[in-house]
């Protein structure tokens, strides 16, 4: 009998979800110092720091939520009556936060935004807030953007000028398009002027596997390959396949014992938004890429995206049970075996739009081969209980095949 998928996306960030003791102190860290500055000039600014996986999205959902209760409940508060947002520029993380706040009496649908509305709500006078809670903030806008509405320079620049404290989750190895280029490096020189703190998650949460597996993906993904780990974790399916089709059929039969199973791949293939479809084609393998999802639930939570391959914009900051990954034609072995990154074969034109700020060729050259390898990281740290591989390239398919230690 087919078993029912029981992890949806909402249950794995709710503030339902218990808290270690680090996360509960963090959480309580970051109420005491928007309390401590939310009547002092100017603002101030808590950066909390951490990888895919280390639980920064359920530290904010506990925080939120504990502001807003404070906000709406608490008379004695320093934080009552406070006006408070939780900003997010995922429009498919967007849909979990907002279907939590409807399962939460303190939350409403209306405190979770996108930066853009809440900034033009500002700029047109119809909202004053008082806390910001900013996650996944390496997506956040660093130059305008006509196609989303936004013509300033910088949203996060915008938004210091807004509120008396920002707290911020970022992480540099999830930045993705030249349009939302950031480092923490630029960041820091950012908030220098304010107030700030910061904090750094190390902890890997999502992944049930090994710290060799995840110290493995990190070097992966910072081209450096090696071997893959014999010890994954004993609750851990890591698997390399030599056909993409195989490891599409190894993904059903996951999702159809689990759920939140799905196939992704890098960009590489055809990809063009013109409503169209387009496919994903490795051998006997031929699925067309994820869809634009109009409707409120997740595309991971949609039965019929296991018919799709999924992308870096469906799957940033959602937890799969299982992963399928095919990369892309942009990711091969050279004759040393040294990972090398292809841009000219990357057909996701719209993450290297060019900007003005960026003017040495050498420079980026390196940034776009970043923004490619943190599409990789983003993607093999999707599984909750297991990472399926495929490689389009066979120097790099019978690499990861073959070296194990």
């Amino acid at each position: 009998m087919r078993n029912q998928p029981t992890n949806a996306a909402t249950a794995k960030i709710s503030p339902d979800l218990p808290l270690t003791l680090e996360q509960d102190h963090l959480v309580q860290e970051i109420l005491n110092f928007t309390t401590e500055h939310l009547n002092t000039p100017g603002p101030a600014v808590f950066t909390l720091y951490g990888d895919a996986g280390t639980g920064k999205s359920v530290v904010l959902a506990h925080l939120f939520n504990q502001l807003q209760i404070a906000a709406r409940t608490q008379a004695t508060s320093p934080l009552a009556g406070t006006t408070n947002y939780f900003l997010i520029n995922h429009p498919e993380i967007l849909k979990v936060y907002r279907e939590i706040a409807g399962s939460h009496p303190h939350l409403l649908k209306k405190d979770f935004q996108r930066p853009t509305s809440l900034i033009n709500q500002i700029a047109k006078g119809q909202v004053q807030p008082d806390v910001l809670v900013i996650d996944e903030a390496h997506l956040l806008l660093s130059q305008a953007d006509h196609y989303n509405n936004f013509y300033g320079d910088n949203q996060l620049s915008t938004l210091l000028a807004t509120a008396q404290v920002i707290i911020v989750v970022f992480d540099e190895t999830q930045v993705l398009r030249m349009k939302s280029f950031w480092t923490e490096h630029r960041l820091a020189h950012l908030v220098a002027p304010f107030p700030h703190a910061t904090y750094r998650l190390t902890h890997q949460f999502r992944m049930q596997a090994s710290d060799a597996l995840v110290d493995w993906i990190n070097d992966f993904t910072h081209q450096h390959i090696r071997p893959l780990p014999a010890n994954v974790g004993a609750s851990y399916d890591l698997r390399v396949f030599d056909d993409a089709e195989q490891m599409r059929q190894a993904v059903v039969r996951r999702n159809e014992a689990v759920g939140l199973s799905r196939i992704v791949a890098t960009s590489g293939y055809p990809s063009i938004l013109d409503g169209g479809k387009h496919y994903v084609t490795e051998g006997d393998f031929y699925l067309p890429w994820d869809q634009y999802n109009y409707t409120s639930t997740p595309w991971a939570e949609l039965p019929q995206t296991i018919d799709e391959v999924g992308s870096i914009y469906t799957c940033q900051g959602f937890d799969l049970n299982y992963v399928g990954i095919i990369l892309g034609p942009p990711v091969s072995l050279d004759s040393d075996d040294h990972l090398q990154i292809n841009l000219d074969r990357y057909t996701d034109v719209e993450a290297f739009k060019k900007r003005d700020d960026l003017t040495d060729p050498a420079e980026i050259i390196q940034i776009k081969k970043r923004l490619i390898l943190n599409s990789i990281n983003v993607l093999m740290k999707r599984g909750v209980k297991g990472l399926y591989l495929y490689a389009h390239d066979p120097r790099l398919r019978h690499y990861l095949h073959t070296h194990t230690v």
